[in-house]
């Protein structure tokens, strides 16, 4: 039955069915990572903060027991056979925080709030997209290079997991399924939160849509003819692929990352239909719109820096423990507490 279907477009299918999930909870179940800080920062509640943190859980979780059961090879993701230059993930981190708070969302919200009709938000996946592609293949990606190479820790291991197995003699499916079961029951630790079983039963969602991208391009890999990388599910350069892709298809064809777009983008489409939630918005204010643009193009050159956005990075690289993931992740929040700071309270001093 799929013997019809090129590999190509296999693997944009298991991003698009992956990103309507993602969809559907950005917009029902109002996950959203400046949101969560946000949340904890100024208002005292850790409940998306913790969605955010089970979906990692969750999705680590499954990700192990794929790769101890054989069905996912983890020497073969992305963030495994990549350089790891700590200086550019805390670079990458730090920009890509400080964007995101100046924008007011990050690449996969802004993706999903254009889904309920945001114009504004459409506006930033534009300049993110194009910010990224400048920094990944333009004008600015012989001096990224530079600085990756110059900067690039050898990593004999694929990850932590493999390192602390190398040390320990455990396997490093067992120390990943130790760890990521510790971070999912860590983030359950608190009764508010299991009070609320729909950000739940959504963190859950998200983990498994994460690790469907990981097994379904798995799959094509192993089972196919040609050769295709095993990723999983991240809104930065896919943002640019989509932009070529609608542009010139046979420039740049389809691609996990493509499908993931779409997905996105009916899934908060449906999501908004659902909640009612859906209306055409535009920017009134030439100030908040310089913002945003300001906040886009600082988080595409963050995210490429990075290598990963809050969704690759923070949720993808981390559900197979990734050297990058906990650095970037960790720069993603001080840089967005720094540019909340800045737009909530300032930085003059208290009288």
């Amino acid at each position: 039955m799929l013997d019809g279907i090129s590999d190509a477009m296999l693997v944009a299918m298991f991003g698009f069915f992956g990103g309507i999930a993602l969809g559907l909870a950005a917009r029902i179940g109002r996950f959203c990572t400046l949101g969560a800080i946000e949340d904890f920062l100024y208002q005292g509640s850790s409940t998306r903060l913790r969605m955010w943190f089970l979906a990692i859980g969750v999705a680590g979780t499954l990700s192990f027991t794929l790769a101890a059961f054989g069905a996912l090879d983890l020497s073969q993701t992305i963030y495994s056979t990549a350089p790891w230059s700590p200086l550019a993930s805390i670079t990458g981190g730090l920009l890509f925080g400080y964007g995101m708070s100046l924008a007011g969302n990050c690449g996969f919200g802004a993706l999903a709030r254009s889904g309920g009709g945001d114009l504004r938000s459409f506006v930033i996946v534009l300049v993110m997209g194009i910010s990224a592609y400048a920094m990944l293949s333009g004008p600015f990606a012989a001096a990224r290079v530079m600085l990756v190479a110059n900067t690039t820790l050898p990593t004999p291991h694929l990850g932590y997991a493999d390192l602390l197995g190398s040390l320990s003699g455990i396997r490093a499916e067992q120390i990943g399924l130790i760890i990521t079961g510790a971070i999912a029951l860590a983030a359950l630790g608190s009764r508010s939160f299991l009070n609320e079983p729909k950000s739940v039963a959504w963190a859950c969602a998200i983990g498994i849509a994460i690790v469907s991208g990981w097994a379904g391009t798995q799959w094509v890999a192993t089972d196919r003819f040609g050769a295709s990388p095993v990723l999983s599910h991240t809104f930065t350069a896919p943002l640019g692929e989509t932009l070529i892709f609608l542009m010139t298809a046979s420039g740049g064809g389809l691609s996990f990352g493509v499908g993931s777009v779409f997905g996105v983008l009916v899934g908060a489409f449906s999501g908004s239909l659902i909640k009612g939630h859906f209306r055409w918005e535009a920017c009134e204010d030439p100030r908040e719109l310089k913002r945003q643009f300001l906040g886009a193009i600082c988080m595409g050159f963050g995210a490429v820096l990075a290598m990963g956005c809050t969704i690759g990075q923070g949720i993808s690289a981390f559900s197979v423990l990734s050297f990058s993931a906990p650095l970037v992740l960790a720069s993603i929040f001080a840089g967005a507490a720094l540019g909340l700071k800045q737009l909530i309270t300032g930085f003059a001093p208290p009288n």
